[in-house]
């Protein structure tokens, strides 16, 4: 026997035994005293928001300079080789290559749209100097949508505009980058190819460049093709080693830059550009340029298109970092990143360089070759966005675990490949919030049994040991009641429990006219029905009663007089007496969801039936209290600490009233000096 069914049989065997009273609302509150809560005064508010304490500048610090925060505890014989092995790699492919490629048609499409191709510039003599004319103008558009873009990061952090982020859910991102990288790839096939195509930008951009690759397949490069393909399979075979071999490997072989050099060096020593045809990155400079005002007179022209990137820019920031932190188990803050980015982008456009993002393929070039802190090219780029591909591996499990995280993720996938992924963004996310509202507006409803001589209640669907308790119905939700759902949860509760007090009243006017034919009275009988009816108003259940200046509330429940002969006309459902309202699950109620449950009470009082609440959180008896539920003090009677309380409270209230029906009416003494008859206990 193993120690798991040892562990499950002394659980089993073990028993507790309590004993306390029947916790009601008002009795549970005399057993208890709040604690008094001493609320500061805005003085001591704003004093204490403005007091500068060591505390608050290292927080400071931490978040403008998180580097102060984890080069402290940097494990440096674990870390540094992979570290070095990771930077040469990724700053060998960064080099070449350039900025995140989805940030850069973005930018790029401003840029032309701005500084076209065929501008007139003034001063250009030749082919030549009008080129570099136009392209230092696309360079002072790129320069102040990246500063503009930074601007607007930064004040969002400051802002804390990043819990945004906890809208990005797992299904989201992952959908996300998938088709994120789906646009990398379709961006890299042209350079593949070795062809020659339009740039696209926007929504269909990746069906318009995959089209565009497509149409001019025939006039492929078969030297860059050749290249691409055998750096491909370098790099292929050479990961698969990595991953067989790591537990031996001190660090990861740094396959990129090894494919880097040699495709440079083949480049350079067969001449491919001259001889072939090849495209190549060309000769970079050395250093950074010299520092640079970004024209801000663009701003009125660019600020749209800043807007975009600086969100398009942070969800995919913010997708990888999410996707690798959940891969290695750390915690991911939105407005750090937002505030990073902010940084970078800001004072980067000083220096004329390119609005910043997470690279996917890069990102997952560093944690790939071991980075533990944070053509050639095409193939590189493709090789390393297989890790990304192969989340489409996730269909399966979500069709198999859940529906609504399946539509997530095709939604996300889909809008974000064909919108493009600003607008393809912005459409998840409201996918994703409708989701939370279809969620709530559609929860599951179950009729609860109990487990025979226990305290515990469970879905009576499910289990074939759980039974109903007679006369009682205990109905759950697994969701707040609100505008949304209200009216569902009150078609639900009768459709579930099979008591519907508008149904019973119904059978009640149609047992007193099968009652009156039978004993032929039917005078009687409309009487009767004429009383139903007024029961079915309940107009006196809601009003109190003024008596010599105090207010009186009429009984919550109203008991009708009904011949005992009328049951055999009644359906089965009238034999319910008590519905207990499992509110365990239910986070907060508002003033709709508060009204629907009044009219809960009072339908189901209107036949006789009460209703109890069962569970309810210090948050849901606020919600109740502050919408005057409890306007009428009865009320609080109906509120139960929990479903046991709440069944033995309907127990005894029966046992009670039986108790006084059977009781002898009593009588006038004829002798003065009798003594009462004392009753067994």
């Amino acid at each position: 026997m193993d120690h798991a069914e040892e562990n499950e049989i002394l659980a089993a065997s073990q028993r507790y035994y309590v004993e306390r009273p029947i916790f009601s609302h008002p009795v549970l509150q005399e057993r208890l005293h709040k604690k008094d809560k001493i609320s500061d005064s805005i003085g001591d508010k704003l004093k204490q928001a403005f007091t500068c304490t060591p505390k608050k500048i290292r927080n400071i610090i931490y978040m403008f300079l998180p580097i102060t925060k984890w080069l402290p505890a940097y494990k440096f014989k674990e870390y540094v080789l992979g570290d070095l092995v990771s930077g040469i790699s990724t700053g060998v492919l960064q080099l070449p290559q350039g900025p995140f490629a989805v940030i850069s048609l973005m930018i790029g499409g401003v840029a032309v749209r701005l500084v076209p191709d065929d501008i007139v510039i003034p001063g250009g003599v030749n082919a030549t100097n009008g080129t570099e004319a136009r392209d230092a103008l696309r360079v002072k558009v790129a320069m102040s949508v990246t500063l503009l873009s930074g601007i607007i990061q930064f004040c969002l952090g400051v802002c804390r505009f990043g819990f945004v982020a906890i809208y990005l859910t797992e299904p989201l991102v992952r959908g996300f980058t998938t088709a994120a990288a789906v646009h990398v790839f379709t961006s890299m096939l042209k350079y593949l190819f070795g062809v020659k195509t339009k740039r696209y930008s926007g929504i269909f951009s990746v069906v318009y460049s995959t089209v565009a690759v497509l149409q001019n397949v025939k006039n492929l490069n078969v030297c860059s093709l050749g290249v691409g393909l055998m750096v491909f399979g370098l790099l292929l075979g050479g990961k698969e080693f990595n991953e067989r071999f790591k537990e031996k490997l001190p660090a990861p072989i740094p396959l990129e830059f090894f494919a880097v050099v040699m495709g440079t060096g083949i480049s350079a020593g067969f001449n491919l550009k001259e001889s072939y045809d090849v495209d190549v990155v060309g000769t970079l400079p050395l250093g950074l340029l010299p520092p640079a005002n970004p024209d801000t007179s663009l701003f009125h022209l660019v600020y749209v298109d800043a807007i975009a990137i600086a969100i398009v820019g942070f969800s995919v920031t913010i997708s990888m970092a999410k996707t690798l932190a959940n891969k290695h188990g750390y915690q991911v803050d939105g407005n750090q990143e937002l505030i990073a980015l902010g940084l970078c982008n800001s004072i980067g456009s000083l220096f004329q360089t390119f609005s910043i993002s997470c690279s996917l393929s890069r990102s997952l070039v560093q944690e790939g070759t071991g980075g533990k802190t944070q053509a050639v090219l095409s193939a590189i780029v493709i090789v390393n966005l297989k890790g990304m591909f192969m989340q489409f591996s996730d269909l399966p499990f979500f069709w198999r675990t859940s529906k609504i995280e399946l539509t997530i993720w095709l939604t996300t996938f889909v809008s974000s490949l064909f919108l493009g992924l600003d607008y393809g963004l912005i459409t998840a996310v409201i996918i994703a919030l409708l989701t939370v509202i279809y969620r709530t507006q559609s929860p599951s409803y179950k009729v609860l049994g109990q487990l025979p001589d226990t305290d515990v209640y469970i879905d009576i669907d499910a289990y074939e040991e759980v039974k109903e308790i007679p006369g009682i119905k205990i109905f759950q939700i697994n969701a707040p009641i609100y505008y949304a759902n209200s009216d569902l949860y009150s078609s639900a509760l009768k459709r579930k429990t099979g008591v519907n007090p508008a149904v019973i009243m119904g059978a009640r006017r149609k047992a007193m006219k099968k009652y009156a034919k039978e004993v032929g009275n039917a005078n009687v009988a409309n009487a009767n029905v004429v009383k139903v009816d007024a029961e079915v108003d309940g107009e006196d259940a809601t009003k109190p009663e003024e008596e010599d200046d105090e207010v009186k509330y009429p009984p919550i429940v109203i008991k009708s007089t009904l011949p005992e002969e009328l049951q055999r006309f009644m359906p089965p459902g009238d034999n319910v007496h008590t519905i207990i309202l499992d509110f365990t699950q239910v986070n907060f109620i508002d003033s709709v969801g508060v009204k629907t449950l009044a009219g809960i009470v009072r339908e189901y009082g209107d036949v006789g039936i009460y209703v109890y609440l069962a569970g309810c959180s210090a948050q849901v008896v606020n919600d109740l209290t502050q919408n005057r539920f409890f306007e009428n003090p009865a009320l609080k009677e109906l509120l139960f600490h929990s479903i046991h309380d709440a069944v033995l409270g309907s127990r005894l209230r029966e046992a009670l009233a039986e108790q006084e029906a059977s009781a002898p009416a009593p009588q006038e003494d004829s002798e003065p000096n009798a003594t009462p008859a004392t009753p067994e206990a």
